[in-house]
């Protein structure tokens, strides 16, 4: 008796264009794994994600929603349009309450995002202290916060910075640049008076 065939099953990834994708193709593309998103024309999938990153998005996402103000919505894991080739996706922003339009869309511009925040995982740890930083605050995003766990407890820790004045680009003359700046490193609770007051017990992590 021959031996058994086995075949190789390759999945139908589609080529890159020359010129890298645009927000247009990751926002119509058949078949892309959840949680795609657009960096400089390139798509990167997410790895699966430890616990800690879904449940820290589910404390910082009720208590975010407990004080919001009412021209304001919380929305988890949605693409944000930066430009034509970026198209990242925040584990939670706060956006407009206007920029909401249906039950349907699948994406926010930046223009409409007060606050983005990013739970780092180990995958993607640079994306979420360079890429993504640089790029939300050049898109003009006022608040940017970024979400570790503790080595010693396991419990967030949230570095909390918002955008500071526009800079000239010495490298590209009358090119403004921005850059976040930051104002704070919170432990156990999250108390702040801006964007809106917010006050969360990060240590109720421990009953999720």
């Amino acid at each position: 008796m021959g031996g058994l065939m086995t075949a190789e099953i390759a999945h139908p990834w589609p080529v890159p264009p020359q010129d890298g994708y645009t927000v247009d193709d990751l926002l119509t593309l058949p078949d892309l794994p959840p949680h795609t998103e657009l960096i400089d024309g390139s798509l990167v999938f997410v790895s699966p994600q430890r616990d800690f990153h879904s449940i820290a998005i589910d404390l910082l996402l009720s208590g975010l929603r407990r004080t919001v103000p009412a021209d304001f919505r919380v929305r988890r894991e949605m693409t944000v349009v930066i430009d034509r080739r970026n198209g990242p996706e925040p584990d939670l922003i706060v956006v407009r309450a206007a920029a909401v339009r249906s039950l349907t869309q699948t994406y926010y511009q930046a223009r409409d995002v007060l606050l983005a925040v990013e739970v780092v995982s180990p995958d993607s740890e640079s994306r979420d202290w360079n890429t993504k930083p640089h790029k939300y605050a050049n898109a003009g995003i006022p608040h940017f916060w970024r979400v570790e766990m503790a080595s010693t407890d396991e419990r967030p820790v949230v570095d909390v910075f918002e955008l500071d004045k526009p800079v000239v680009d010495v490298f590209e003359l009358n090119k403004e640049t921005r850059a976040y700046v930051p104002t704070g490193t919170y432990r156990d609770r999250l108390k702040l008076s801006e964007p809106f007051d917010i006050d969360i017990d990060l240590t109720e992590i421990d009953k999720l």
